[in-house]
């Protein structure tokens, strides 16, 4: 399930590009497709294993572009172990609302990226989570877990202020806010609750599947409702 839309943040085959708090590697996976020679960090060095295993299986049974590559490599989002402009363009999906310095994390992002260069940031969408904290404290008071909410206004802001420019934005899984509403409301490791796992089943069915009426009610559903704020910025020539 991908949360950046690649027809706005087009892909160009070796170019050097960084999945910060890469996470499971979702994105990571798509830009190797892609052809990009991608860098996938994080934090939780835990997550990086299944990350790499995952590459290891692409380049042995996907056609990766030749000028592709996969690396990974553990590390904080506020201190990178790279030269100034070392990446053609950044994701940073989901990982802002982690970090308590997040105007140090915007500033290495623009600091690591190149001139020109493009980056996708993408956070929880305000109205959904201020919805989940309110009918859960166990949803965000955990550790590493959120600790902030941002407005479009504020994150834009933080990221103007790193040297970022806001080019464009939208929002992402408005079939997701219902399924998170109702994991806090019954409590967030209740996975065997009835609601809970008949909405999960819908959820995979829809990523699996695509059908055509669950695709037209997110692109309904994503202005108003949709998990997660996506923001595009390009970092200008000083």
């Amino acid at each position: 399930m991908l949360t950046v839309d690649f027809r706005k943040f087009p892909i160009n085959p070796g170019e050097r590009v960084l999945d910060l708090g890469c996470g499971g590697g979702r994105h990571a996976f798509e830009l190797y497709r892609r052809g990009a020679r991608v860098v996938a960090a994080d934090l939780e060095e835990k997550e990086l294993g299944p990350v790499n295993g995952m590459f290891a299986a692409m380049r042995a049974e996907e056609d990766i572009p030749p000028r592709a590559g996969a690396a990974s490599l553990g590390m904080d989002a506020t201190r990178m172990p790279f030269p100034a402009s070392s990446f053609d363009k950044v994701i940073a999906s989901e990982i802002l609302e982690h970090v308590p310095n997040d105007r140090l994390a915007m500033v290495e992002i623009s600091r690591v990226l190149r001139p020109g260069g493009l980056a996708a940031v993408t956070v929880p969408s305000w109205l959904p989570e201020r919805v989940c904290w309110a009918l859960s404290r166990e949803y965000h008071e955990v550790p590493g877990g959120h600790v902030r909410i941002f407005t479009r206004g504020e994150l834009a802001g933080k990221l103007a202020a790193a040297g970022l420019t806001v080019t464009g934005s939208h929002h992402a899984h408005g079939l997701h806010s219902p399924y998170w509403w109702l994991k806090c409301a019954v409590g967030v490791g209740n996975d065997k609750h009835p609601a809970v796992r008949g909405y999960h089943k819908l959820l995979v069915w829809d990523i699996v599947r695509g059908p055509a009426a669950t695709r037209l009610a997110e692109k309904a559903l994503n202005p108003v409702i949709g998990k997660s704020l996506v923001v595009y910025v390009v970092k200008h020539a000083s």
